[in-house]
């Protein structure tokens, strides 16, 4: 018999097998609401079913604020979510993440898909984003000309800061050729001189309505846009794919008009502020340094002038008769009259040691004269050598040794026949 597993560890095993399962972390699944519950936290419960079976679900809190829709039973809507199993009840059920009416599922699939290309992209990145102007000049509305976007955010602007001029792109921004108008009027705006924000809209709408905004050639043509954009797109709670490419996202045309200028009230009460704070400091500026002249003023410099000068007029004396003193031609001459007496020392020094050296060098020569073998030659003498060496004793050779005699007018060469000590004492 195996060993029997508790409730506990196949729940925990179970779990796992679900939550490590691929095919059940993001799925989409379409039903019927029923026995819809919404919890004092903030939480959905509710049966999801067809006509043969059902599955208990659930929606955090976190999740649920995202639902554009009061959930009810008999809707037909499809499910984002994954699968587990919750362990102290020992039942699986589906945990979802979004909801959208059924109509709408092929819709959303399109906009989750473009959505996640995109951002691994790198369209959606913060380090991409264009800063907006804080005082612009010429902001481009792109928008349809005949809806209620188009006024409010002209009106705004011209309340807000009259400073700044409107120019408007009219522009489709619903049906199948809006997203094309769309990008045309992007890159009009790119192209049109002077413009430095750019205002992309309009009013609110069903997903259908505002689904140009999801388009794939809208998204890029906002991304490589030159220009800032702020999306303004639908109401507060819908979202396009455009808000996320855009440099800002706004709410409705009206936040996008207050995003995009400053406040001329709050400009006027800033400015007078600042006017009220620079004529201050340079009040305090101008008696601080009144105060320094009228000090300098009153010093003796100012009062006695010319005691400014005596300190200097004295050290300029001493400058002048210093400057005599190390006159460079005076010091030239003498070092001058030093150099000649240094010559001449050493010329007589040169002279002496010369002749004392050419006495030594003569007396040396003398010497060696004295010395040199070939002087005795001179005299009548010879010289005896044997295999290129001196002959001093007849008992350095033996018989038949060859030697070479030196006289002083040539050389004999004799072989020894015969020796005979002598001694010359």
């Amino acid at each position: 018999m195996k060993q029997p597993l508790t409730v506990s560890a196949l729940n925990k095993y179970l779990k796992y097998c679900f939550d490590h399962d691929q095919n059940l972390q993001n799925i989409y699944l379409k039903g019927e609401i029923s026995n819809f519950k919404h919890h004092s936290r903030g939480h959905y419960y509710f049966t999801l079913k067809d006509e043969s079976s059902q599955i208990s679900t659930m929606m955090f809190s976190k999740h649920t604020s995202k639902v554009q829709f009061k959930c009810e039973d008999g809707m037909k809507v499809i499910v984002e979510g994954y699968v587990s199993l919750y362990l102290q009840g020992g039942s699986y059920q589906i945990y979802v993440t979004n909801i959208i009416l059924d109509g709408l599922g092929d819709l959303y699939v399109r906009f989750e898909q473009l959505k996640e290309k995109l951002l691994k992209e790198g369209l959606f990145d913060s380090s991409n984003k264009l800063p907006l102007p804080k005082f612009p000049n010429k902001i481009g509305v792109i928008t349809s000309d005949t809806g209620a976007a188009i006024r409010d955010i002209i009106t705004t602007i011209e309340r807000r800061y009259p400073l700044c001029e409107v120019v408007v792109f009219p522009t489709l921004v619903q049906g199948e050729y809006a997203k094309d108008d769309i990008v045309r009027s992007i890159n009009k705006a790119n192209h049109y001189p002077g413009i430095d924000l750019i205002i992309l809209g309009r009013g609110g709408g069903s997903i259908e309505d505002l689904w140009c905004f999801n388009e794939e050639v809208v998204a890029y043509a906002i991304y490589h846009s030159k220009i800032p954009i702020i999306s303004a797109v639908g109401h507060e709670t819908d979202f396009t794919i455009s808000d996320y490419v855009s440099d800002l996202r706004a709410a409705t045309p009206t936040a996008a008009s207050e995003l995009a200028v400053p406040n001329k009230e709050e400009l006027l009460n800033y400015l007078s502020q600042t006017k009220k704070r620079m004529s201050h400091i340079m009040n305090n500026l101008v008696k601080n340094r009144n105060q320094i002249l009228n000090k300098l003023g009153n010093s003796y410099v100012f009062i006695n002038p010319s005691r400014l000068y005596e300190q200097n007029y004295y050290k300029l004396d001493k400058l002048y008769a210093n400057l005599e003193k190390s006159n460079p031609l005076s010091f030239l001459s003498n070092q001058n009259q030093k150099l000649e007496a240094y010559k001449d020392k050493l010329d007589y020094s040169f002279d002496k040691n010369y002749q004392r050296l050419n006495n030594q060098f003569l007396q040396l020569i003398s010497k060696l004269e004295l010395v040199n073998p070939l002087s005795l030659l001179q005299k009548g003498y010879s010289m005896v050598k044997k295999e290129n060496k001196p002959i001093s004793s007849i008992k350095e050779l033996k018989i038949e040794d060859l030697l070479n005699i030196y006289l002083k007018d040539g050389i004999i060469h004799c072989e020894v026949k015969d020796k005979e000590v002598k001694r010359y004492d």
